[in-house]
């Protein structure tokens, strides 16, 4: 991971809501299958994170054809299987964390970090926190990985540094689960070279085509501490939702236009075909 760098993505590629219709543009051009996604999407975006790992670990061809489909220098991020976080909350659950791994591992140089989404319920009540220190000492020094906590316990400096202590990072999460004024102070104490940032949002929408609710502003307060980090020497890995502003790829772009780098719209997409499809 190259210091300093902001790198912006999605949380997934392969949305039907992102194709184009007629009369109506979207992200992918018009008539794009699903096997063209892929390289489509690493025109405009150089990371992105996998949800479908959460609910199953995939098989290898499955991540060996992501590698193949995806051009040099492009990254994923894996969410940790559900299995281990939300089913069995950390425990017994080191085969799987193994099996997961060794999955990851198939990425090679493009696996950019493995997300540890815990459930809201995971508080840090004395058996918990005694699970997460096991399943924390338990994480191989080969692979990066971060936390993201949906329970307002865990969101203070004692639990930053047992991460810090273990390379792992505490996720910067735009929701409702963790107050953005405390998540940020947290950042500023992060002693590690990479943050790991997701934008989240309510679940309210049904389609995922265009910018429903504008976060503008959001996105400008965002924009400063993302630099602020940087300067810093941080490896910043950020991803949005669809859910946060209706379409995860103009929120991106937006995001991307505010730290000043280059982006590729539609527009662009429609005239070149993949040169990974």
């Amino acid at each position: 991971m190259e210091a300093g760098r902001i790198e912006i993505g999605c949380q997934g590629w392969n949305y039907g809501d992102w194709i184009g219709r007629p009369g109506m543009r979207a992200f992918y051009p018009q008539g794009t299958r699903p096997a063209e996604m892929l390289g489509l999407y690493a025109r405009a975006f150089n990371t992105v994170e996998v949800d479908s790992t959460f609910y199953a670990i995939p098989s290898e061809a499955t991540v060996r054809g992501w590698r193949a489909r995806s051009p040099v220098g492009f990254t994923f991020a894996l969410k940790l299987v559900q299995q281990i976080t939300h089913e069995r909350e950390l425990v017994d659950s080191d085969a799987l964390l193994v099996e997961f791994c060794a999955r990851a591992r198939e990425l090679g140089e493009k696996l950019a970090a493995v997300l540890v989404q815990l459930p809201p319920t995971f508080d840090a009540s004395p058996a918990r926190a005694a699970a997460l220190r096991r399943f924390l000492d338990a994480l191989p020094s080969d692979i990066r990985f971060c936390l993201e906590f949906r329970h307002s316990d865990w969101a203070n400096t004692k639990t930053l540094a047992m991460l810090n202590e273990r390379g792992v990072a505490f996720a910067l999460v735009e929701g409702p689960w963790i107050a953005r004024a405390t998540a940020w102070q947290l950042a500023g104490a992060q002693t590690l070279d990479f943050a790991y940032v997701r934008w989240m949002g309510a679940r309210d929408l049904t389609h995922f085509d265009r910018v429903q609710r504008p976060q503008d502003e959001n996105l400008r307060a965002w924009s400063k501490l993302l630099r602020d980090l940087a300067r810093r020497g941080t490896h910043v890995l950020g991803y949005f939702s669809n859910f946060y502003e209706g379409h995860a790829p103009a929120s991106a772009n937006k995001l991307k236009r505010l730290l000043g780098q280059a982006t590729t719209d539609p527009d662009d997409l429609e005239s070149q075909p993949s040169l990974f499809s």
